[in-house]
């Protein structure tokens, strides 16, 4: 870790590309960012009848601050606002939205149901009025709501109450799950549908956009697609497999034919990974290394994954799904990769390791470009779909030179930005209208943001927003850390 790369320290777009030739990496960087309308960030694009403003994505993040009952707090319309003063025009989902109680990942996770609704719409409006404040206009904004089943990550009082689709041999032993643990039957699969229905037509009659359809994270959706060896209706072969989603999707169209959809995805995974124990001392974890899977070959509870290499991504049932979604006539995907729970290196590069995880056993800028590149062929093979992009949050600095190069030479659609809209939501703006970055304020991935709701604090960004950084729960922060 030591030898690798420090984002910070770079003086130039120059230096960052001398810095990828030495590692090998394929991330395009314009020397030069441009501002204005004619910039390639600016631009607007056409989507489903919709049209966005300009190339920037806040992604969804899983918030921890909403009340018992699945409202928003004052924690969540203060994020929520920043996102609409952030200049970014597309919303993508704001957070996870739970559609069912036990299917909330957290006790403080947002619900959508018939008695939250209300609420749902105040944090909506709260975040246009924001957008119109900061911007002057809310034309080219387009809002989504994620919604979510956490499926094997389910806490809804505080505990893990998993919901799973089959039996994993690493998964399951990592939440002490007995062989016998049941697995949600045919019937339980259709009546969560019926909420993810529901849910989505509420969303229509508040005002969003789009919902999106979860399939990322090892939560539900993505379950779904790794369930080779779940029998009945929703598993084994492919057609299996997306039962779900095709499900979900002619419900709401039956029920809401105008809302638009749009689909997360893991494009790929790769295998569970673990603390090195040679390499654990205490209160830091070591280097992460695969779980043993030789005994596990081929491999048959992955999604993207090549089955007789599982640390090897394989694109082939990915670029099916995506064909199915244009077959479904949905035309939003947002691709990600892999899970935070079981191989945050793959889907959230980052130099420092939240609590429950590994020290990074490749220099981060390796996993940026192993997203980017899938992004990059996938958009290659599916020019008709509006993709957003993930990663981009580790490259700092140099966020607008790469999110400029990649757009302008077709790698992605659209630039999301999850964690850096926790530190620097005006990142955009400043980027668009041509300001200098606040580089004190650029996420530096030191992961408090997650480690934080991991001990059941609220996810924010304690080391730079001043807010969090002089809150009660900073000092608490401080004292569970050094405890481990």
């Amino acid at each position: 870790m030591s030898d690798y790369v420090k984002i910070g320290s770079l003086h130039s777009a120059d230096d960052f590309i001398h810095v990828l030739r030495t590692l090998n990496l394929s991330i395009p960087c314009d020397r030069e960012v441009l501002s204005g309308d004619s910039a390639p960030l600016a631009q607007p694009i056409q989507v489903d009848g919709l049209t966005v403003g300009n190339r920037f994505a806040v992604q969804p993040m899983e918030g921890w601050d909403g009340t018992l009952d699945g409202r928003p707090s004052e924690l969540t319309f203060r994020r929520w606002k920043r996102f609409g003063s952030s200049g970014a025009k597309m919303i993508w989902g704001g957070e996870a939205v739970a559609v069912r109680h036990d299917g909330r990942a957290n006790p403080n996770q947002l619900l959508l149901n018939e008695s939250t609704r209300d609420d749902l719409a105040r944090l909506r409006e709260a975040l246009v009025e924001e957008h119109r404040k900061a911007c002057g206009t809310t034309d080219g904004l387009v809002i989504g709501l994620q919604l979510t089943h956490s499926g094997r990550y389910s806490r809804p009082d505080g505990k893990p109450e998993p919901r799973i689709l089959y039996h994993h041999p690493i998964l399951d032993r990592r939440l002490n799950l007995p062989d016998d643990y049941p697995v949600l039957t045919d019937g339980e699969v259709r009546e969560i549908i019926e909420t993810f229905i529901r849910s989505a037509k509420l969303a229509w009659q508040i005002g969003f956009d789009f919902v999106d359809i979860k399939h990322c994270h090892g939560y539900l959706g993505h379950e779904f697609l790794s369930a080779h060896t779940r029998e009945g209706d929703y598993g084994g072969s492919f057609d299996n497999r997306t039962r779900f989603l095709r499900e979900v999707v002619q419900g709401i169209r039956a029920e809401v034919p105008d809302l638009r959809i749009g689909v997360r995805l893991s494009a790929f995974d790769m295998i569970p990974f673990r603390p090195d124990p040679a390499t654990s001392q205490p209160g830091k974890p070591g280097i992460g290394v695969p779980e043993p899977f030789e005994h596990l070959l081929p491999y048959r509870w992955g999604f993207g994954v090549n089955p007789n290499n599982p640390l090897e991504p394989d694109l082939t049932e990915t670029v099916a799904f995506l064909r199915l979604l244009e077959e479904l006539g949905i035309h939003l995907v947002n691709l990600s990769a892999g899970s935070p729970y079981y191989n945050p290196h793959i889907q959230r590069p980052a130099l420092y390791p939240p609590s429950d995880g590994y020290q990074p056993p490749e220099d981060p800028l390796v996993g940026v470009a192993r997203q980017m590149q899938a992004v990059r062929t996938l958009k290659a093979q599916f020019p008709h779909l509006v993709i957003v992009g993930t990663a981009y949050t580790y490259l700092q600095e140099f966020i607008p030179h790469v999110a400029q190069a990649a757009v302008r030479e077709g790698w992605t659609d659209l630039v999301g930005l999850g964690r850096m809209m926790l530190a620097y939501p005006e990142l955009p703006r400043d980027v668009l209208e041509g300001r200098p970055l606040q580089t004190k304020r650029l996420c530096r991935t030191f992961s408090d943001c997650t480690t934080a709701p991991r001990n059941g604090l609220p996810s924010g960004c304690y080391p730079l927003d001043e807010f969090y950084k002089r809150s009660p729960q900073a000092q608490q922060l401080k004292v569970l850390k050094r405890a481990r």
